[in-house]
C-alpha cells in the first residue's frame, strides 16, 4: 500500500482555487447591497450622535463652548448646525434620499471633527469617509428613494 502525500503544488492549487471561489462569490455580490450597508452604517453613527446631543442640550452647548471650540462660530450656532446636519444627513442616507448631497454634507461634518475636534481619531474618521465617498461616487443604489425617483423620471411620470 502506498501513501500519498500532499505536494506543495497541490496545496498551491487548492489555495488558488479557494481564492478563485471567494473572488467569484464577492464579484457576484450586488453593489446595491454594499451601498445599502454603507448608508445604514454611517446613518446610524450620525443619528446616534444627534440623539445624544438632543438628549441633553445644555451639556451639548457646554461641549461646543469648552471642548470642541470651533473657530469663527458661536458655540450655540455650531451645536445647532452640527445637530441639524447629523439628523438630516442620517435620515437622508438611511432612506437613500438625495444620498449624494447627504454624503457631501456629512463629509463636511467629518472633516470638521477631524480637523478641529478629534484629530487623533483619524482611523474612525477615515472609515466614515470611505463609506461616504462610496455613496458620493456611486450613489445610493437600487434599494433607495433616489433610485425610485430616477426610475419614475425616466419612465416619464
Amino acid at each position: 500500500m502506498t501513501t500519498m502525500r500532499a505536494t506543495p503544488m497541490s496545496f498551491s492549487r487548492t489555495i488558488y482555487r479557494l481564492h478563485g471561489t471567494v473572488v467569484e462569490w464577492a464579484t457576484a455580490l450586488p453593489l446595491s447591497i454594499v451601498q445599502l450597508a454603507s448608508r445604514v452604517a454611517v446613518a446610524e453613527v450620525f443619528w446616534q450622535s444627534a440623539q445624544t446631543k438632543l438628549a441633553s442640550w445644555p451639556v451639548t452647548l457646554q461641549l461646543f463652548a469648552f471642548e470642541y471650540r470651533l473657530p469663527l462660530l458661536d458655540p450655540g450656532l455650531a451645536a445647532l448646525m452640527a445637530t441639524a446636519a447629523e439628523l438630516s444627513g442620517a435620515a437622508m442616507l438611511g432612506l437613500g434620499l438625495l444620498a449624494r448631497l447627504a454624503s457631501l454634507m456629512l463629509l463636511g461634518v467629518v472633516a470638521t471633527i477631524q480637523i478641529f475636534v478629534y484629530p487623533d481619531h483619524w482611523a474612525e474618521h477615515l472609515m466614515w469617509t470611505s463609506l461616504l465617498l462610496l455613496i458620493l461616487s456611486r450613489g445610493a443604489g437600487v434599494l433607495s428613494v433616489d433610485h425610485l425617483v430616477a426610475r419614475r423620471i425616466r419612465a416619464g411620470g
